[in-house]
């Protein structure tokens, strides 16, 4: 089987420094800081999986993701979206066979305290993020390829 996940890097300036969402991944045996996201649900587009999984972790509502979606019509039930994410993963050795995409993300609301399976949501600036990610264990593996990616293209 294999997991298919939609995950969000939700950004903002603040004073002329970039900040990102974190998030303790509260369950067992997955516990470390990650990027908001999740399992996409049968026939949901990666686009709804990723307002929907920051929606139910942080109490934000997505208003921009990044990347064009085109929707085309096949047949009369079957329908396929083409898309263009910030980045993509796959892991390809270890415990659980999954692939998804990130998306840079602007959001709007009030930020939860705890949401679904994810504690201490925080706004943190791009120094922060480069030593968690630096530091064994406290970044999730399938969030950390995006946050290298991301603090690259940021210049940090």
């Amino acid at each position: 089987m294999i997991f298919a996940n939609a995950r969000a890097i939700i950004e903002r300036t603040v004073d002329g420094n970039k900040e990102v969402v974190i998030q303790w991944r509260n369950k067992p045996g997955e516990e470390c800081y990650e990027f908001p996201g999740g399992r996409i649900e049968e026939f949901e587009s990666f686009y709804d999986a990723v307002k929907r999984e920051v929606k139910e972790e942080t109490g934000l509502d997505v208003i921009y993701a990044t990347g064009q979606a085109e929707r085309i019509q096949i047949k009369d039930d079957w329908v396929l979206e083409g898309f263009k994410p910030y980045s993509f993963y796959q892991t390809l050795e270890g415990g659980v066979d999954s692939l998804g995409c990130h998306f840079i993300c602007q959001v709007t609301g009030e930020m939860l305290l705890e949401g679904d399976d994810s504690k201490d949501i925080k706004w943190v600036g791009l120094d922060t993020l480069k030593d968690l990610v630096s530091a064994d264990g406290q970044f999730g593996c399938v969030d950390k390829v995006a946050a290298l990616l991301y603090l690259k293209d940021a210049g940090v």
